[in-house]
């Protein structure tokens, strides 16, 4: 059970295990301009606070993993030219540090996930091309390392969800064309298989969140094989890597939205543009328990499109 925040340091219980107030974390993106806006809705609640320090500078198509119980990092993104900034977000206070080593090249429109406890994903994107590289974040130093085997492609605006202490899956994006690809990376040894299923159509601008132990949701984009935005949600089993697409979409078509999940209980899918070509404000909550889907009453601070979304949802 999460505490909350003036209670933070209190054990929770005789293991000494420290819980913190759960929640998902949207950062960045682009509002009326470029924004280093960090939006955190409690999962308690679904009420919405933003952070008094916000992203190091101001930066969209940026990217989002999360150490549950720990931090939140967002790698990443294009300012006046792309970055390889990684800021990290203490869930204990909210504050904000800056990694001394960032990504192993400037790059935006990438993916994120996370082995929660042990290391963060950020992978493919664009720096002078499309690229197909994976870096990983390892929690207990932060330190990087870049593996061995990339994405099956080059490929950028795609989306990351992960089984936590299993694999990530990266999916969809643009590489010669609109891509369905869906690459899995085995958390044991870091090696990539491709799902011989990959999403219901070729989609980028899409994005993901997971129920950790059920299943991978990636949500919206632009339909490629349709020509169109898309209100399209594709659910990944973990259990056998089948693919089933829900009967409730989003609440609307909608592209450049982000993902975070309270796992066990709900995904959410913050922000985008939508077919008449605005940026939206909309949070679209789906319950993990029947996959049904509500809007918040509350959404993002600002209609925001591009932006990055990672999770706490756990303890310490």
């Amino acid at each position: 059970m999460a505490i909350r925040p003036a209670d933070h340091g209190i054990f929770a219980s005789s293991a000494d295990a420290f819980v913190y107030a759960e929640a998902a974390y949207f950062a960045g993106g682009s509002a009326a301009a470029t924004v280093d806006t960090v939006d955190k809705f409690a999962f308690s609640d679904d009420s919405r606070t933003t952070l008094g320090t916000g992203l190091s500078s101001a930066r969209y198509y940026l990217a989002g993993a999360a150490n549950s119980g720990t931090a939140a990092y967002f790698g990443g993104g294009h300012a006046a030219a792309a970055v390889a900034t990684v800021d990290k977000f203490l869930f204990s206070a909210d504050s904000r540090t800056t990694l001394g080593t960032g990504l192993s090249a400037s790059t935006y429109a990438l993916a994120g996930a996370a082995n929660s406890g042990t290391a963060a994903y950020f992978a493919g994107g664009y720096a002078a091309a499309g690229v197909d590289t994976v870096d990983k974040f390892a929690f207990s130093d932060d330190g990087r390392s870049t593996l061995s085997t990339g994405l099956s492609s080059a490929r950028y605006f795609l989306a990351g969800a992960a089984n936590s202490g299993t694999a990530a899956y990266i999916a969809g994006g643009y590489d010669t064309g609109f891509a369905s690809t869906v690459d899995k990376f085995a958390f044991s040894d870091d090696s990539r298989t491709t799902l011989g299923t990959g999403l219901s159509a070729a989609t980028y601008q899409l994005a993901g969140a997971a129920d950790s132990g059920t299943a991978a949701y990636f949500a919206g984009g632009y339909d490629g094989d349709d020509s169109a935005i898309t209100d399209t949600v594709d659910k990944f089993a973990f259990s056998n890597d089948s693919r089933s697409t829900l009967g409730t979409g989003l609440s609307a078509a909608n592209l450049g939205l982000a993902g975070a999940a309270n796992s066990g209980t709900a995904a959410y899918f913050a922000g985008g543009r939508n077919t008449a070509g605005s940026t939206v404000d909309t949070v679209d909550k789906f319950a993990f328990s029947d996959d049904s889907r509500s809007t918040l009453g509350t959404g993002l601070s600002a209609a925001t499109r591009i932006l990055a979304g990672a999770a706490n949802s756990g303890t310490l």
